[in-house]
């Protein structure tokens, strides 16, 4: 992976800066470095920008891992500390962009008081909201990706918890802050899929396996996984092969939502013409064990892959041949079944190595 710009030293570390930042945790992004004692009155961060790094609005919380809420220990995977966000609570940091580029932040978060919480992440003008009603795993911690555009040479990363509870200190925990600069994937002869590898994507945390979730289409104006998109309900997840089994390559997605995960990308096609889709299905080696099942469409064909994991690893390639019947062509992938880990934690098929060329002009395949 190329990587883009470079950490520039923050001189005052009281106040956030402007600065060009590479693929990696931003600035304090793991929240390591908290108020100084003076500066909170319990777990509440008192002050704008006692936060180092991050400037901050609203009830505030710097938690520490293990630290009790009510009868329940907080948990905190990827580190010591986090922050959590309580009534219309925000943290932001600056950033310099390349105006007319993408990027995608990648972020941890827990939902800790209500079930129907969702955070606001904004790059101005662009912003989503990320819903949290889903726990994909079992320890409660899931990680999101939001792709955007930046429209600006400067902008600000804002995450905010648009809720207001009863309690003003109920709201998600936010653990770990990352960002990526994403190339897109050109269009190539070989390949009329862009991104068939998924090698290009949102930063994935090296420390512990899990993944990162794609949001769906509707969350997600600009996808974090250039050239696809999430047409679905629930997110895909985005995985790696220091943590996971990959068929080919070093990334894949694993749809981990059945019928309510799907996959799709849009290319261009000649009305008429006869084309071959191919494609590896397996497992993630992450213990999902049963009987799986791929839908895929394209155009008017349609085909059914059946996988048997056993949680170890794995795959298997499939093929779809069918007939152009426009322009441009909707090419999904999605899970027929749902699937659970025996920890809780929803799993699924995975897809790789996706390829389409023409049945006529099949070209040659470069590794």
């Amino acid at each position: 992976m190329l990587h883009y710009g470079a950490f520039f030293m923050l001189i005052c570390a009281a106040f956030p800066t402007s600065f060009a930042v590479k693929d990696g945790l931003l600035p304090n992004g793991d929240f390591k470095d908290g108020p100084k004692p003076t500066e909170l009155n319990g777990t509440q961060v008192l002050g704008k920008f006692a936060l180092p790094q991050w400037e901050i609005s609203g009830f505030v919380e710097y938690i520490k891992s293990g630290q009790k809420q009510g009868d329940i220990h907080l948990v905190i995977p990827e580190g010591d500390n986090a922050v959590r966000l309580g009534n219309d609570a925000t943290i932001k940091q600056h950033l310099n962009l390349s105006r007319g580029s993408y990027y995608a932040i990648t972020f941890s978060a827990a939902r800790t008081c209500a079930q129907s919480e969702q955070l606001n992440v904004t790059v101005s003008p662009e912003s989503s909201l990320i819903p949290m009603q889903t726990i994909y795993n079992s320890i409660g911690w899931d990680s999101y990706a939001w792709g955007f555009q930046a429209k600006h040479s400067k902008g600000d990363l804002v995450i905010h918890n648009t809720g207001v509870e009863e309690d003003p200190a109920c709201g998600p925990l936010i653990d770990s802050v990352a960002f990526e600069f994403l190339y897109p994937p050109p269009l190539t002869k070989y390949n009329i899929i862009r991104n068939g590898g998924f090698e290009e994507g949102p930063y994935l945390f090296t420390v512990r396996p899990g993944g990162v979730l794609i949001p769906p289409l509707i969350e997600d104006v600009h996808s974090p996984l250039p050239a696809w998109m999430v047409e679905s309900l629930k997110a895909v997840k985005f995985i790696d092969s220091d943590h996971y089994s990959v068929p080919q390559g070093k990334r894949a997605v694993e749809l981990v939502a059945g019928r309510e995960s799907a996959l799709a990308q849009i290319v261009r096609t000649i009305p008429g013409k006869t084309y071959g889709l191919t494609f590896s299905v397996g497992d993630a080696a992450d213990g999902c064990i049963g009987y799986m099942m791929v839908d895929v469409y394209a155009a008017r064909g349609t085909l059914k892959v059946a996988y048997e994991s056993n949680g170890t690893g794995g795959s298997k390639k499939a093929n779809l041949r069918f007939m152009a019947n426009g322009n441009k062509t909707r090419v999904t992938f999605l899970s027929s079944n749902y699937h659970m880990k025996s920890d809780g934690s929803l799993c699924g098929p995975v897809i790789d190595d996706v390829l389409l060329l023409s049945v006529r002009n099949p070209g040659r395949r470069l590794r």
